[in-house]
């Protein structure tokens, strides 16, 4: 048990203005973190050790990075070892004390983004859902009032047309079992009657940062920028065109997908869980201008020809458009779904809490800046972090 734990459980404060967070150390959480240190805002995070570092040092990380980034001090959240596949998050009756004397709010933010499992004792089952049903369970036995839930906007399924916010089972059929799971997940939540508000947050697909262009994972989009970077090592350049690689998958070109900037997502939800007229809500945190197939794949076209390294055409290990158009389909069989025509998300909701939080364009220059800096960093595998950054948006 940390320091700050230990001094606040000798003085629990009866305010319960912390805000307990899960899920802070990924690439959402870690901007919650930020945002909401940079609020003023006391935060604890449930954060389980991983291979090498502590929950105390793992939560550091995040902080301290942050810190370089805005040039800004900022206080140590309280860190509470546990685990969401485990009863009660696997916390202590210390720190379940804590939690009940400090803490009136609860961020779920924790997700697997594991597109096919059909077994539930495995992901995506095991972290979205089963996961979110010891949160709750936490939530319960600490007496949290408000329950503040991630989801996303593909709970939707394969559904078409307009997609209201306060929709969820419809009838509607699913392209993964990503979404099954994040549909169970809501369900939960909304049945769970000791809460006294649930509020729910859909953001559709996250992209990196729209100023900075920072990520740390590689998801949708980047997955197509990824295998066209490593493709362009083994075939000549023009074999990777992005309208080629949408047509191998069967994409109409005409269709419209939903990115939004991982910053911008931070903002509207540090806000949204600060506003007591947002209690309650569904919340579609998609893009107002949704991007064409066809922008999409000429974008990861220019992105791989212009940062990526070419294979020499006279490379005797060079491979022909066959090779690619094979190793294309088996790659990204499993994001197949996630290509396909999005709906019409309803944003009375979001706009209502915070229109006046502007969703950043996606143009051609911002989703060219998330390129290079996955492709410089090897989409991961080169240590990095967020670039300075003059400041963030007002939460």
């Amino acid at each position: 048990m940390n320091a700050a734990l230990k001094d606040s459980i000798r003085r629990p404060s009866d305010s319960r203005e912390s805000i307990l967070l899960t899920g802070g150390t990924g690439l959402l959480g870690s901007y919650l973190v930020r945002d909401l240190l940079l609020a003023g805002r006391s935060l604890a995070l449930i954060v389980r050790r991983d291979r090498k570092r502590s929950p105390e040092s793992r939560v550091d990380a995040v902080v301290r990075q942050w810190e370089d980034a805005t040039d800004t001090e900022l206080p140590r959240p309280v860190v509470l070892a546990g685990d969401l596949t485990k009863p009660l998050c696997g916390l202590d009756e210390e720190s379940r004390a804590w939690v009940r004397w400090n803490c009136s709010t609860l961020l779920n933010n924790a997700a697997s983004l594991t597109f096919r499992g059909s077994d539930p004792q495995a992901e995506p089952w095991l972290t979205n859902v089963a996961g979110t049903q010891h949160v709750l369970d936490l939530a319960h036995d600490t007496e949290i009032e408000h329950f503040h839930h991630v989801s996303t906007a593909y709970v939707c399924g394969l559904r078409s047309g307009r997609v209201a916010e306060q929709d969820l089972d419809q009838g509607q059929e699913f392209g993964n079992d990503y979404e099954r799971s994040k549909v169970e997940a809501e369900k939960r939540v909304r049945e769970a009657d000791h809460l006294a508000t649930a509020t729910v947050y859909r953001p559709s697909i996250i992209v990196g940062d729209s100023r900075t262009g920072y990520t740390s994972t590689y998801h949708g989009f980047f997955a197509g920028l990824r295998l066209g970077h490593t493709l362009l090592t083994r075939v000549v350049k023009g074999s990777t065109s992005g309208p080629a690689l949408l047509s191998l998958l069967g994409v109409n070109q005409s269709d419209r997908k939903n990115f939004v900037p991982v910053d911008w997502v931070s903002a509207m939800i540090a806000h949204a869980v600060q506003t007591p007229e947002a209690r309650g809500r569904t919340l579609h945190l998609t893009h107002p201008d949704p991007l064409s197939m066809h922008t999409v794949g000429s974008v990861i076209q220019e992105a791989v020809e212009t940062f990526s390294d070419a294979a020499s055409p006279d490379d005797p290990d060079l491979c022909d458009e066959e090779w690619f158009a094979d190793n294309l389909r088996s790659q990204l069989d499993v994001y197949q779904s996630y290509f396909r025509n999005d709906p019409d998300f309803d944003r009375h909701n979001t706009i209502s809490v915070a229109g006046h939080i502007p969703c950043p364009a996606l143009d051609r220059q911002t989703l060219l800046r998330m390129s290079r800096f996955a492709i410089e960093t090897d989409f991961g595998r080169r240590s990095h972090s967020p670039p300075k950054t003059a400041g963030v948006a007002a939460v």
